[in-house]
């Protein structure tokens, strides 16, 4: 049942970004604020369909951590639902994606028509210098900047690896960093099309207070993230059943 029921979600993930993103293409001609329009729906379309076709109910907790205007979000990477999910949360997301994607039909057009940040992680230095860059823009912007400090999805268990990346945003923005856990790989492995029925939960933790030394700040993030991730993972095993109506803290996802 699980498989029939991931290929069919599968079907409806793909479908819909058809439809979105050639269906409303004429987005990409008016203000970047349509396009945003867009991805937002479309992140809600999608959590709706991986509710009732694949049985994974997501849930945002925290929400009084949840930053307003221009900020600074680090979060755990288990799953391509992380760059989904926070659209339907957040007002203004940015975050930041492989160079690489940018020239994909519709996908990359609508990321750089909401002026997403591409990194050329081959370029290392000059990569982490232009992302800083096009980071102080979004910042003046208002944006609320997601990045995912291990820079790519990681199996579930897999030993945290932190980049610099996130480190040089925090300097150089001189700004809090909230950081968000998660369990979605649990539900949405980083590799596979099965998708497991349960919970999955995003949780922004308090902000990280600026002005911390490069060392403190990223052996205080790791903990803060681990910690809650891995506290995520012992509530909400694989398969397990949505979290009760009782349980503590949870926000229901926005439905379209």
């Amino acid at each position: 049942m699980v498989t029939i029921r991931s290929l069919l979600f599968v079907a409806w993930l793909y479908l819909s970004m058809a439809l979105f993103a050639v269906g409303l293409s004429p987005a990409l001609l008016m203000p970047y604020r349509q396009a945003m329009w867009v991805i937002r729906n479309w992140s809600k379309f999608c959590l709706f369909g991986l509710r009732w076709i694949a049985g994974v109910r997501v849930e945002f907790r925290g929400v009084e951590h949840m930053p307003v205007g221009a900020c600074l979000i680090a979060g755990k990477h288990q799953s391509m639902l992380d760059v989904i999910a926070p659209f339907a949360v957040l007002p203004d997301n940015c975050f930041i994606m492989k160079k690489e994607l940018a020239p994909l039909p519709f996908f990359g057009w609508f990321a750089v028509k909401t002026k997403m940040i591409a990194v050329d992680r081959s370029a290392h230095s000059k990569a982490l210098k232009d992302m800083v860059r096009q980071a102080r823009l979004r910042f003046a912007e208002g944006r609320q900047m997601l990045i995912f400090p291990e820079g790519t999805r990681a199996p579930v268990g897999a030993p945290a690896d932190y980049k610099p990346g996130i480190a040089a945003l925090y300097r150089d923005l001189d700004c809090p960093c909230t950081p968000m856990a998660t369990n979605s790989g649990v539900h949405w492995p980083a590799h596979g099309f099965r998708r497991y029925p349960g919970t999955v939960v995003y949780e922004f933790l308090p902000a990280i207070p600026a002005g911390l030394k490069r060392d403190a700040f990223m052996a205080q993030l790791e903990e803060r993230i681990e910690t809650a991730s891995n506290a995520l993972l012992v509530r909400n095993p694989i398969a397990a059943p949505p979290t009760p109506a009782h349980a503590p803290g949870p926000v229901p996802t926005p439905q379209p």
